[in-house]
């Protein structure tokens, strides 16, 4: 078994693969600052709660976009579970190139979302990472990163509507009964989910028509994929542990035999 740990700006996800299998899934909160002792009991128990034993464990993988918490991370894997993690970053298998003006500046979760989608659904594919930003990334035929586009997150866009304004208040995000909304938190959930979907469908319909692929593949993941694709009809696949599998194919591709 492996353990995958995908660092984002709100949480850090974690998974147990046996083979190709998930068999655990768990996730703490990024912000809170944690020494690596707290990292490594914190997963301990999580680990036990999933009845997962650490010596059936071989090896650790991590992508993050989060520096500040790699230290004590990694500090915590290595100290906990014997060996030091595999980090995606420059240098690391992939199977795709990134062609980009500048490659360094593409984040490890959107490389290891583009492996996952590549490997999963083949190319030409665009992948949507529905997160605290939106990002849309495109690989071709060939398996080459060629191109991103970075949008506000659907939770960015709604902490600034209530933050910066003084009657706004703080909605859940979810689909209203209809865009004709009547009062204004249905107003809020109309303009940000339907907003969403209109941003979606004009971004799909750009890329397809700047790039000339036209059986372009379009796969979704992120925390608020699900309420998007339901309603984007540009959107063919939802996968909501795109990022986890990616980094069990990246560890696969680099395991030393």
């Amino acid at each position: 078994m492996i353990l995958v740990i995908d660092v984002g700006n709100t949480n850090i996800t974690f998974g147990v693969y046996k083979g190709k299998e998930l068999v655990a899934r768990f996730r703490m909160m990024t912000k809170q600052a944690r020494t690596s002792d707290e990292y490594g009991m914190n997963i301990m128990e999580l680990l036990r709660i999933h009845n997962v034993d650490k010596a059936d464990l071989e090896g650790t993988i991590i992508a993050s976009v989060v520096p500040n918490v790699m230290h004590s991370l990694t500090g915590a894997v290595t100290r906990y579970f014997g060996t030091p993690p595999l980090i995606v970053g420059p240098g690391i298998k992939t199977g795709i190139r990134v062609v980009t003006e500048n490659p360094r500046q593409i984040g490890a979760d959107r490389i290891v979302g583009a492996v996952a989608a590549y490997e999963l659904y083949g190319g030409p594919v665009l992948v949507l990472d529905f997160g605290t930003a939106t990002t849309y990334d495109l690989v071709s035929e060939d398996g080459s990163f060629i191109a991103c586009i970075i949008a506000p997150g659907i939770r960015i866009s709604a902490k600034a509507l209530w933050e910066g304004t003084a009657k706004l208040p703080e909605v859940e995000i979810k689909k209203p009964r209809s865009i004709l909304a009547q009062e204004t938190v249905s107003g809020m959930q109309a303009g940000l989910v339907y907003g969403q979907i209109g941003q979606t469908e004009y971004i799909v319909s750009q890329v397809k028509k700047e790039s000339g692929y036209d059986n372009l593949k379009v796969v979704a993941t992120g925390g608020l994929g699900r309420l998007i694709s339901e309603e984007a009809d540009s959107i063919q696949y939802y996968n909501s542990t795109l990022t986890l599998e990616g980094l069990r194919l990246i560890y696969e591709k680099n395991r030393k035999v």
